[in-house]
């Protein structure tokens, strides 16, 4: 049997929690054989991370330029794309159209328009795009499924969902490309999309009205200012200012970090460590969104980005009583540590209170890896035969599509007061 091939795009943060996978737990079935990006030395640093960590000889490199070259030369089977948020339309499309099917790292794209032209593009040429939400792999986000499934709280009518990214983690995303929202999509696109892709398969329903708001209340440099800040930095690499600051990030001081981008940024200009408080910064870091689904449930929804701990709560009300979730993740900067830490479980607890009975806790298992677990049950998925799934938890391009349109649906309703039915964005 003939191996897959893979192609790899956007040799940054998330690009080796994949290519690491394929060139060892699932080598028998997989080959590694490009690798694409903008920046030369980001990928020289992915073929001496293969060669030197994974005993994998170097492959093939190819300029962003350059991509439908690779696509000749190589003849990949499927294309992983995990360059900047804004792009993911370009490769996914453009390899599509090559006759190449597609995983994405999350979240598909951006904005509706960037959407639809994916949703045509897979009517178009019938190739098939898979969208990564590890979230839904993890054992406990998978046993809140099961619950609601099973019917143990009947219908459920609201859902009270709050998530905290904490001044390590969430400080981050205004440290590098995420913070100018083009990029990115802001927080709501960007890292939400995971939270509304949960609830999409939580509820097993879809969006139907956003209502939103929010804005950027504690980084940026006017803020800081407002705190009594007076010293300010535009990065931390060589600043004095940035010594004692404990937002600041120090890619001297990390091997990984130096090596990926500090000795890559003279190719693109690319500045992985800029100031949390600096200027520029076109994301928000409070958020609250209201959305009503199909299936008639409302959700009140926030996201806080400086947080002292990580991690969510979330409540489900029933017809048949109430579901309290608590979650704490281990914090994280990304790349910054290993593939394990990101999301990592320090607890967790399920608690189910009936009507007219004593509440209980809902036992969970144990995940081992990132993500809570999720990440190697995720890979599994994708890069080997998958197991029957009674949860359904693979995410297609549909579902990587209604999960970004609550974040699309509420970045416009900021930006005109408004309520915004999401049906009015994309033709699905």
């Amino acid at each position: 049997m003939a191996k897959i091939k893979y192609a790899l795009v956007g040799t940054g943060g998330r690009a080796e929690f994949f290519y690491g996978e394929v060139v060892t737990v699932f080598k028998d079935t997989s080959e590694l054989i490009a690798f694409c990006d903008v920046n030369q030395t980001r990928m020289d640093y992915a073929n001496r991370l293969l060669q030197e960590k994974y005993e994998h000889e170097p492959i093939p490199t190819y300029k962003a330029h350059e991509f439908e070259r690779m696509i000749a030369e190589t003849k990949p089977d499927i294309v992983i794309v995990t360059t900047i948020d804004r792009v993911h339309h370009q490769y996914i499309i453009r390899a599509m159209e090559l006759g190449c099917d597609v995983i994405s790292e999350k979240p598909m794209t951006v904005d509706e328009d960037k959407c639809q032209d994916i949703l045509n593009a897979i009517d178009r040429t019938g190739r098939k795009l898979r969208v990564t939400f590890n979230y839904r792999y993890a054992p406990h986000n998978t046993k809140i499924r099961e619950v609601i499934l099973d019917g143990t709280l009947g219908e459920v009518l609201s859902v009270n969902f709050e998530w905290l990214l904490n001044t390590q983690h969430g400080a981050d995303y205004f440290r590098r490309w995420h913070r100018d929202k083009r990029n990115s999509g802001g927080l709501l696109v960007h890292k939400s999309t995971h939270h509304f892709d949960l609830m999409n398969f939580w509820l097993g329903s879809k969006p139907e009205t956003v209502y939103a708001m929010g804005d950027l209340k504690f980084y940026g440099r006017e803020n800081a200012e407002q705190r009594g800040v007076t010293e300010f930095y535009q990065r931390a690499y060589g600043s004095k200012a940035a010594e004692n600051d404990p937002f600041a990030l120090h890619l001297d001081r990390n091997e990984h970090l130096k090596s990926m981008y500090l000795d890559a940024e003279h190719e693109d200009g690319y500045v992985r460590d800029q100031s949390v408080f600096g200027d520029n910064i076109s994301i928000e870091d409070t958020l609250s969104v209201m959305v009503k689904y199909k299936n008639k449930t409302v959700m009140n929804y926030s996201l806080n980005a400086y947080m002292p701990w990580e991690g969510f709560i979330i409540v489900f009300n029933g017809t048949k009583g109430r579901m309290e979730v608590r979650v704490s993740e281990q914090s994280y900067v990304n790349s910054g540590g290993s593939k394990a830490d990101e999301g990592a479980l320090k607890e967790k607890t399920i608690t189910i209170y009936p009507h007219f009975a004593a509440p209980y806790e809902v036992e969970v298992e144990e995940g081992v890896g990132g993500h809570g677990g999720g990440d190697p049950v995720m890979l599994r998925d994708i890069f080997d035969k998958p197991a029957d799934d009674r949860f359904h938890r693979a995410a297609s391009h549909i579902d990587g599509a209604w999960s970004i349109l609550t974040g699309i649906a509420a970045n416009r309703s900021i930006r005109t007061g408004q309520p915004v039915k999401v049906e009015e964005l994309v033709r699905l």
